[in-house]
């Protein structure tokens, strides 16, 4: 009940702004019944089974041969040496830490980049000001990387 009273308001906000677009989802008497879910299963149905018939498929399809050398591990074409148990070097896990934090500093920015006029006529300055200060606290942690000397590889 409260979804179709919440559709409706939407729908009614919609034609008050003169865009008159029909909007099928929005004119739904029964919000919620199983029918409404049949797609959804039917595609999982669908993914599962594909997923299913390749696994077994290339499992009777593949070529069958094991040879003392397809039994070994494979190290891209390395040969093995040593012990795979030996210390990496933590200026590898810092970089990818520092790439990730980077990474989603951008997945945040981009939307605000693409709804920039949108968000500064229904804001204003504000939601100027706040991404202002959520970049700047990513390039002063930019700085301080720099600073410590953290990108370099020759250490």
């Amino acid at each position: 009940m409260l979804l179709n009273i919440a559709l409706a308001a939407v729908f009614l906000r919609i034609t008050r702004t003169n865009y008159h677009m029909e909007f099928f989802l929005l004119q739904a008497t029964n919000g919620n019944n199983a029918a409404n879910y049949l797609p959804i299963g039917l595609q999982m149905l669908f993914a599962v089974g594909l997923i299913a018939t390749i696994i077994v498929g290339s499992n009777y399809l593949g070529p069958k041969r094991a040879t003392s050398d397809k039994l070994q591990n494979f190290e891209s074409g390395i040969q093995i040496r040593g012990n795979a148990r030996q210390p990496m070097a933590v200026k590898y896990f810092l970089v990818a830490i520092l790439f990730v934090l980077f990474d989603v500093e951008v997945i945040f920015f981009y939307p605000y980049a693409v709804n920039f006029k949108e968000l500064f006529k229904e804001l204003g300055w504000s939601s100027f000001l706040s991404v202002v200060m959520f970049v700047s606290f990513f390039i002063a942690g930019l700085v301080y990387i720099f600073k410590k000397g953290a990108l370099k590889w020759e250490e």
